[in-house]
């Protein structure tokens, strides 16, 4: 894949290289990143268009729908300003043309705005002085924005008394935007703050709100564009819902002849309430391109966004396969390959894992899924704590929680209180690390005896009637192949149940290791290579001691 050249001069660094992101949630795209993006652009215009250079078509029309730094236009119209040269000799008639007839864009701030026009009209005024557009009437230019409004709905109907006149009055609370999902308590703000109500997402008809925008019934040729990521929900904490899907959503829905997105690659196996958008997108044969980097920081420098980032190429006249290209430290890993997305219900990013996964699936055993448990397998929050001794507690029952183990009543139980005198394997509801990559993928497995439960920091991975099925089932979860299997699955550091649904449920009639596990699905040595280059040995850890400790107080 080449990148265009990127400089400025020979010694200037490029000002959109150095300024601080907004946030996690509302990322600058960098320029290396942008420049990749529309070579795989031009790549797939030159194909569907018997080799045309998209940079020498004076009448494509570009639309960043969420700009911030506005880096997509900026380095369109360096390409276009080559590209169109025979076209308009005359320089300044050549950018003017470009900047007032082909490239477009909706700005998610009103900071973003001033600094996409200053980035590409060389002016925060496209109309001043100082602009190199020479045409335009207003001071926006292509580059739009004006606050928007959330529309507040739903919500709860209170009755209360007026604080001056005692009247009755309505109010409603809990009241979430129609479109975005946002609560009105942390995004009903006043004059003086951003509503982060964008424009693109916060209506019904996405077509007549472009029309509205730009003052004519638009038709872009490329939509393109790294959407914002994520609002707050209103949950607990930091608890935040993705919204990223609702902008990539309503550009398709402009039906562009081309859409290039960058956006987190959660998408691919989980994400809160990402399930419709995966199931549409892994099922949408117009997905021409993915280029995913797993590499935590690498896409974005300094920038944590659990699972990675990707980017995916959409072409409104393609029919086919989905070519997926892995990169890693900046290189690609491995040739593409083009393959149906939906093979699964979730994408498989890496291509090396496609052919492992066939050989397991093909058996047609069932998985592990069906035995983890949901989430609070027996009703208790994590924040739940019993006393230190189980001294006064009678029929008490031990109790693995986050902190610490504690002793509870049996009756303190609230459900699946059944499960208490079985045998059980623990596995946390939660494994991750602050590394750039993740090796382990699911944490060393607790066996449980009778007479324990736990608070939903741990899932119940299995229940059994004797100590050795718990003891086997243990150590079949520990094999780097069980791991790698988790790990087609598992975008972030929550391990729940659905991140099991790859892994079958083998007999337990003797103690797997991973060379048993390879010689029963015929892996070969490239295979059993790249299972081990993906997943490492666990070693003792706290876990261990917890789990080896009896119930003998």
């Amino acid at each position: 894949m080449s990148v265009a050249p990127f400089t400025l001069s020979g010694h200037n660094p490029d000002v959109l290289t150095c300024i601080a992101n907004l946030s996690n949630d509302e990322v600058f795209t960098p320029p290396e990143l942008a420049n990749q993006m529309l070579d795989t652009l031009a790549t797939a215009w030159a194909d569907a268009n018997g080799g045309a250079d998209i940079w020498a078509d004076p009448n494509v029309t570009f639309l960043d729908p969420f700009t911030k730094s506005g880096v997509f236009l900026r380095e369109i119209v360096r390409r276009l300003i080559d590209g169109l040269a025979s076209a308009f000799p005359g320089r300044e008639a050549r950018v003017d043309h470009i900047l007032t007839r082909q490239v477009y864009a909706i700005a998610i701030t009103q900071l973003t705005g001033l600094l996409a026009r200053r980035s590409v009209y060389c002016s925060k005024n496209a109309s001043g002085p100082h602009s190199v557009a020479k045409s335009f009437p207003d001071t926006d230019g292509n580059i739009w924005f004006e606050r928007t409004e959330h529309t507040w709905g739903g919500g709860t109907r209170e009755f209360r008394s007026a604080p001056l006149t005692g009247d009755e009055i309505t109010i409603y609370t809990n009241r979430r935007c129609i479109f975005c999902g946002a609560s009105e308590d942390a995004y009903g703000r006043g004059d003086e703050l951003e509503t982060h109500a964008y424009a693109l997402i916060h209506t019904h008809d996405v077509k007549a709100r472009i029309a509205e925008l730009f003052g004519e019934d638009m038709q872009f040729d490329v939509i393109i564009g790294n959407p914002p990521y994520q609002l707050s929900d209103g949950g607990y904490g930091t608890s935040a819902a993705p919204i990223y899907q609702m902008f990539v959503e309503k550009a398709l829905a402009l039906d562009p002849r081309f859409a290039v997105f960058v956006t987190p690659s959660r998408w691919f196996a989980g994400g809160k309430g990402l399930d419709e958008y995966r199931k549409k997108m892994l099922s949408d044969h117009r997905m021409r391109d993915i280029v995913d980097y797993p590499k935590l920081y690498e896409a974005f420098p300094g920038v944590k966004i659990r699972g990675g980032v990707s980017y995916f190429l959409w072409d409104r006249n393609y029919d086919g396969p989905c070519t997926v290209q892995t990169m890693w430290d900046g290189k690609p890993v491995g040739e593409p390959v083009a393959r149906y997305l939906d093979a699964y219900d979730v994408l498989v990013r890496r291509n090396e894992a496609i052919p492992i996964l066939d050989k397991v699936r093909v058996k047609n055993e069932p998985t592990l899924d069906a035995r983890v448990s949901s989430r609070k397998p027996f009703g208790l929050p994590t924040n739940f704590h019993g006393k230190e001794t189980n001294r006064g507690i009678l029929d008490p029952v031990r109790l693995f929680g986050s902190r610490k183990m504690s002793w509870v009543k049996r009756n303190d139980i609230p459900v699946n209180s059944a499960w208490i005198d079985e045998w059980k394997v623990l596995m946390t509801a939660v494994q991750g690390t602050s590394a750039a990559v993740e090796t382990k993928f699911l944490s060393r497995p607790i066996i449980a005896g009778p007479g324990a439960a736990c608070t939903e920091t741990y899932l119940v991975a299995g229940r059994f009637p004797t100590e050795e099925e718990a003891n086997r089932y243990s150590l079949y979860l520990r094999t780097r192949f069980v791991r790698f299997l988790v790990s087609l699955r598992k975008s972030t550091q929550h391990a729940t149940r659905d991140v099991y649904a790859f892994v079958p449920d083998v007999p337990l009639d003797r103690d797997w290791t991973d060379a048993l596990l390879y010689e029963r699905y015929d892996l070969t040595t490239d295979e059993i290579t790249f299972i081990e280059s993906q997943v490492a040995e666990h070693e003792a850890t706290l876990l261990d001691e917890l789990s080896g400790e009896d119930d003998d107080e």
